[in-house]
């Protein structure tokens, strides 16, 4: 049986939409599925160019590339591309795109071929279940990390846009803030969820050190390399590797990373066999590395290679709102792992710790419900079972505060939160996890006028 003369029967059947297109992009051919996806009719897409749908997929070359009419004719194929293409009605249709170009017998190429699988149900429902997890995630933790704060809520939103891509990533931050968590979280989110997630310290070992714990090293390579051992970046192939604190890394050992990055491939010390790696490469560090570049301690080629996507950890002190959501969290595990009945902190304790500056970040708000823990033996943590430097820190707080540039940050956060709140106090108190004369007495003593600073 001759199948050709029943073509048009055969692709009809398909529930994907399925175009053929000559050299320059003017479509010949659309099957019934197609004119569902693009809302056009089969008589208005044949002898139209394709550029008509307007899909983010397609990469036109113009006049570069001689008889290349877009990338698809130069990569010869597309697999399961996701796309948006712009139906009759101006609407964008979210499609899966495939395409393999068409050639003659003497191997010339005479057009393409692609399918468009619609999937805008399936994107809207993941989109859905993202605004779910972000609602869940303001009790529960994204990936470990907590806050309900505005800067929080948009590292989320930067981890789940750079997640899926390969982009390297530098996360910035002082110490204490959660870097690691938010490497964890990339991770977890991107394409290589299931492979490893490997970290390595680049304060913690000296250069030769360092150096055989990245790439590792053949047995007799040095004194006391009695065998052959697996580095950092074959320990994570297929996954992600952190490099913490990459600010310390020795300017020699610099120059060996920027080829590896850029040649994917690594060498193990005592040996000159390459060995390829396909690493996602993560970054952290507490160092102004543009201030290293400047001394000449950092690599500014290794800079911009690694600094591709910066994101950065806010200090707990920028988002004091979410102290108490955070302490809660200790004093749950802590109550988990002790097995005392404490159930919270008293307003007065919660009022002390929101005043604090936190200069170790979410690690000391962690140590200090540790060290409550120690003290307090049931009920509430009260101001007396707190570190005493949290106790005492605002002690010295004077009349003449407001000239001070700690209490000038303190007093821009509260006129923010309580013009979100709309001025009120009793909201704006709920907001920072204090009582509302706690609010008042603030107001007061930063000179907060409701009429010209609200």
């Amino acid at each position: 049986m001759d199948v050709s003369q029943h073509w048009k029967t055969i692709v009809d059947t398909l529930q994907d939409g399925l175009l053929v297109v000559d050299p320059q992009g003017i479509i010949l051919a659309a099957n019934q599925a197609a004119e569902r996806v693009t809302g056009y009719g089969t008589d208005e897409l044949i002898g139209k160019s394709c550029r008509l749908l307007n899909c983010t997929g397609c990469k036109l070359l113009g006049t570069t590339v001689p008889d290349k009419f877009c990338q698809l004719f130069v990569t010869e194929n597309v697999k399961e591309k996701k796309c948006l293409i712009t139906n009759k009605e101006r609407r964008s249709v979210y499609v899966l795109k495939n395409a393999k170009v068409l050639k003659d017998d003497s191997g010339n190429v005479i057009g393409a071929v692609e399918t468009l699988t619609d999937i805008t149900d399936t994107v809207r429902q993941q989109q859905e279940i993202k605004t779910l997890k972000q609602t869940f995630q303001l009790t529960e933790g994204y990936h470990g990390i907590l806050g309900k704060s505005l800067q929080v809520q948009r590292l989320f939103d930067m981890i789940d846009n750079v997640a899926p891509s390969d982009t390297p990533v530098m996360i910035l931050g002082p110490s204490g803030s959660g870097k690691e968590l938010v490497a964890r979280a990339i991770h977890r989110e991107s394409s290589r969820r299931d492979k490893p997630f490997v970290k390595v310290n680049c304060a913690s070992l000296n250069e030769n050190l360092l150096e055989s714990e990245l790439f590792g090293h053949v047995k007799g390579a040095f004194a006391g390399a009695d065998k052959t051992r697996v580095g950092r970046f074959e320990a994570a192939h297929g996954g992600t590797l952190l490099l913490d604190e990459i600010g310390d890394i020795p300017p020699a050992l610099q120059v060996k990373l920027l080829r590896v990055l850029e040649d994917k491939k690594i060498e193990r010390v005592g040996d000159n066999r390459p060995i390829p790696v396909d690493v996602r490469i993560i970054s952290a560090t507490n160092r102004n590395l543009e201030k290293l570049i400047a001394a000449d301690n950092f690599r500014e080629d290794l800079f911009f290679r690694i600094n591709v996507f910066p994101l950065h950890c806010p200090a707990l002190a920028d988002r004091r709102e979410d102290i108490p959501l955070i302490a809660r969290n200790f004093i749950r595990r802590n109550a988990t792992a002790s097995g005392k009945k404490i159930l919270g902190l008293t307003p007065e304790a919660l009022e002390k710790m929101t005043l604090y500056s936190w200069p170790g970040n979410v690690r000391e708000l962690r140590n200090t419900i540790e060290y409550a823990f120690v003290l307090c033996p049931s009920g509430a943590i009260g101001v007396d079972h707190l570190p005493p430097k949290i106790v005492h820190a605002d002690d010295s707080i004077g009349p003449e505060c407001r000239l001070d540039p700690g209490c000038l940050d303190e007093r821009t956060h509260l006129i923010q939160v309580l013009r979100e709140a709309g001025g009120n106090q009793s909201a704006a108190a709920r907001q920072l996890g204090v009582s509302r004369v706690t609010v008042w007495k603030r107001v007061k003593k930063y000179g907060i006028d409701p009429k010209k600073d609200l």
